[in-house]
């Protein structure tokens, strides 16, 4: 559906909304441009977009797709740039990927939201109170999208650094934790994920504030570069992350496998301290004729007194050697 669709002259905003058709008259001139939003729309009512626009056929299928990744093409009569929007979900721990594609043009920008994350709403109202930048024309509002998306990525950030401490602590903790390997994996996922769309977005950004791109215009790139700044920054962090979790789950790891050495030493030992009561007592059970709880009253007691010194002197080396 089509959220807003309004023509910027001169940096403000004309009153009122426009019908797809009527938006197509109404750019033409170098100090006006037409800014579309849509979200989610149908393959129908693309295709209005489309004809409208002359937007081409490869970067439309795409547009509706929403599978891609981060990526700016160049087309005769557009450019076509996809990013990957996302919000972070504390109850669940996970990571909520959308995805916004954009088509710059000769008078216009169309952008098309998939998902919840990142709403652009406030992009336009916050670029509606800058009509010095606005005025720049549709790449100005390329970049103001573009920032939004990068920025959102902090608060993305900051949950799954909340989560990698807890599962840190949960780690070196001393009480064990079982589900600890199953939680790094996931959020070591969630992270791969998080990179996946950050990592590939750095080339575009690089291309939009150092390459003569057409539709871009030249007074933006400095704008552009401040965001591929950020997003350099947000990259380094994502790795430092998923750095992090491989070291603490090679940790966990190695604390497991040190748990359990413990416990087969703690068998082991229970195991030799009853193999004494159990070897004498079997031999015992046997009832030969020599035995000399035939001929003599304490030969019983004295037997399992010995057994019970023989344990003892055992669980006492046992717990020296910590095996206990």
């Amino acid at each position: 559906m089509i959220v807003d669709c309004a023509l910027y002259e001169r940096g403000v905003r004309r009153p009122g909304l426009l019908d797809v058709s009527e938006a197509a008259r109404s750019f033409g001139d170098r100090e006006s441009f037409v800014w579309l939003g849509m979200y989610e729309p149908s393959p129908e009512e693309f295709d209005e977009v489309r004809r409208h626009f002359d937007l081409h056929e490869l970067a439309v299928e795409d547009a509706l797709s929403a599978h891609q990744r981060p990526k700016l093409e160049i087309y005769d009569e557009s450019v076509f740039m996809v990013v990957k929007s996302a919000r972070y979900l504390d109850a669940t721990e996970t990571i909520e990927f959308g995805e916004i594609v954009v088509f710059i043009g000769d008078g216009f920008i169309v952008h098309v939201r998939h998902g919840e994350a990142t709403p652009l709403k406030d992009v336009r109202q916050r670029l509606e109170r800058r009509p010095d930048l606005v005025a720049f024309g549709p790449s100005a509002v390329l970049y103001a999208i573009v920032d939004q998306v990068v920025d959102s990525y902090e608060a993305v950030l900051d949950g799954l650094d909340n989560d990698i401490r807890e599962v840190e602590l949960s780690v070196f903790s001393e009480e064990s934790n079982d589900d600890a390997a199953e939680r790094i994996y996931f959020l070591k996922r969630e992270v791969l994920e998080l990179r996946d769309s950050l990592a590939p977005l750095q080339k575009p950004l690089h291309d939009l504030s150092h390459v003569a791109i057409p539709y871009v215009a030249e007074d933006t790139w400095e704008y552009f570069r401040d965001v591929a700044d950020h997003l350099i920054r947000m990259v380094e962090a994502v790795n430092r992350a998923n750095d992090l979790l491989a070291s603490v789950l090679s940790a966990n790891l190695t604390r497991v496998g040190v748990r359990q050495n413990e416990d087969m030493r703690k068998i082991s030992a229970w195991a030799a301290i009853l193999a004494v009561p159990t070897a004498l007592a079997g031999i015992y059970g046997m009832n030969f004729d020599s035995m000399p709880e035939l001929r003599w009253r304490w030969a019983y007691p004295l037997v399992i007194l010995f057994m019970g010194v023989i344990c003892v002197g055992l669980h006492r080396a046992f717990k020296r050697t910590g095996w206990l």
